[in-house]
């Protein structure tokens, strides 16, 4: 019998979920020029990393999983480079960005944290 993970019980999956809210209050400041730009791109990252963390979770091996993870993890390092894009043309001030880089970086560490445990106890 496969172990079985509830997304919903995940603390990484609930951290980005509450990083994706983050990106949708942030990205409503933006200019509405941007709505099919950057707005949009960083929606989509925020949204994929809980996304592929739930998916993941219904995989039936280890291996499964651990690739959604990483696509999770990718998406998360996607969603950092929009953030430091738009810092840099000027739509997300500083401290709106450095909020955004720390929860970033919290999930990002914590994606790996649940990498090495899993590859550490496979199912």
């Amino acid at each position: 019998m496969r172990k079985k993970h509830n997304f919903k019980n995940l603390k990484v999956w609930e951290k980005s979920v509450d990083l994706a809210v983050k990106v949708y209050e942030l990205t409503a400041e933006f200019p509405s020029e941007e709505k099919y730009g950057i707005t949009s791109q960083m929606r989509r990252s925020s949204v994929s990393i809980p996304s592929n963390i739930a998916e993941g979770s219904a995989k039936n091996s280890s291996k499964s999983f651990l690739n959604s993870l990483d696509i999770s993890l990718g998406e998360s390092f996607e969603l950092e480079t929009q953030a430091i894009i738009a810092r840099r043309v000027g739509i997300m001030n500083d401290s709106a960005f450095q909020l955004l880089e720390n929860e970033i970086s919290e999930v990002q560490r914590m994606i790996n944290g649940f990498i090495q445990t899993i590859d550490s106890n496979p199912y």
